[in-house]
């Protein structure tokens, strides 16, 4: 970490770290960034104030996009895979969405370490929305998440599901603590403190405009790094916990890391120039440039959603289909991969009625099997994936 970069930080302060780096074998002694307690109010420009009135507008475009829908939870499933594989890949590893789509058909053993990674983001999501309706955004809910994302996977050392009890650094792997590009506060009583007062202004009653308020909360949590693996991936997650928490959005569908995967080096860049100049700012708006694309691109899928589920409908109704057909071609917005056994499940009925209801809507060209197999078939809507695929 360039020390000279940080050492008049106005916003934080360097304090001496030493220890062991047992990957490189050698002992260190540098300093870690310590970041001051957050704002509880901040002065923009006009600029700034026109672009968060812009992406609270989007914001709430898009929920009031998804009131429209007979049964807003359908989206969630896809918008989480989508989200997980984009967020992953923001941490280097990158998993095709077809096969996070498809992963529930796939036996876990059978699967890559790419794909477990991002079902362990995609359960922990859903783990959130669940532990949202019991708690606060805490430390308690949060290591709770951070043990389900990495559950099986290289971060699953430890001190997983706790507050990390070593010292941790931000660079390219295997160079050490003195070569890394940022050095998060040391282990112990200032890594409590710094979180335990985070966990307080978050859920704190202030002025702050509430994108404000889940941008600075953002950096907070990146830079203090809390835990020992999956701070980036947890982080972003806090994002739409923050806006569900407020009211601001009811279901998880704003899914901000398929903008940020293609601008990794800004991302990183804004996160590192607040702490480097305390000017948070150029930070807030590039957030809210993020919250405009995405939601308008959230608010136009579902638009898309909308028209072919309604396409379908009005085909099959012409070709006199009713019942289950009907049903599951409404429902294949959020199932765009299927098979006969999560049918019949889904709708409580045998596994011969949800085959044949499947059979039909492949011979009118609304599904079609991708295993080649003549068991555990298992069955994709390309037209609901394309809308995914590209939103």
């Amino acid at each position: 970490m360039q020390v000279d970069r940080f050492e008049n930080s106005p916003i934080g302060r360097l304090v001496p770290i030493a220890g062991m780096d047992h990957m490189l074998g050698e002992a260190y002694a540098h300093h870690a960034y310590v970041p001051a307690p957050l704002p509880s109010d901040i002065t923009l420009a006009a600029r700034s104030v026109k672009l968060l009135e812009e992406a609270a507008r989007a914001l709430g475009a898009l929920d009031s996009k998804v009131q429209l829908l007979p049964n807003p939870t359908l989206l969630v499933r896809p918008s989480l895979r989508k989200e997980a594989v984009s967020t992953t890949a923001l941490e280097g590893t990158f998993a095709p969405l077809a096969e996070a789509l498809g992963a529930d058909y796939v036996d876990e053993k059978r699967q890559s370490a790419e794909i477990r990674e991002v079902m362990n983001y995609v359960r922990a999501a859903t783990q959130s929305i669940t532990l949202l309706d019991k708690l606060p955004i805490c430390v308690k809910m949060l290591a709770q998440l951070q043990a389900t994302l990495v559950r099986g996977t290289r971060g699953d050392q430890y001190d997983a599901g706790q507050l990390r009890q070593r010292q941790v650094c931000i660079g390219q792997q295997g160079r050490g603590v003195s070569a890394s590009r940022f050095v998060p506060p040391p282990n112990g009583d200032i890594l409590v403190d710094g979180i335990s007062e985070w966990e307080k202004w978050v859920n704190a009653e202030d002025d702050l405009p509430l994108l404000v308020k889940v941008a600075l909360a953002h950096y907070q949590f990146e830079t203090l790094h809390p835990f020992s693996d999956g701070n980036g991936r947890l982080g972003r997650l806090i994002i739409t916990l923050q806006l569900m928490q407020a009211g601001v959005l009811k279901y998880p569908i704003l899914n901000l890391s398929p903008w940020f995967e293609p601008r990794r080096d800004q991302y990183i860049d804004h996160l590192l120039d607040v702490s480097a100049s305390g000017d948070f700012e150029p930070w807030i708006n590039f957030f809210c440039d993020a919250v405009v694309a995405r939601a308008k691109a959230a608010t136009e899928a579902i638009s898309a959603m909308l028209d072919i589920r309604e396409t379908f409908v009005d085909m099959l109704k012409r070709k006199r289909a009713s019942g289950m057909v009907l049903d599951l071609a409404s429902d294949l917005i959020g199932f765009p991969y299927i098979s006969a056994s999560e049918a019949a499940e889904m709708y409580d009925v045998s596994y011969p009625t949800a085959n044949n209801a499947i059979a039909k809507l492949v011979d009118h060209g609304i599904l079609e099997e991708i295993t080649g197999r003549d068991y555990g078939r298992v069955f994709r809507c390309p037209r609901v994936y394309e809308i995914i695929a590209r939103a």
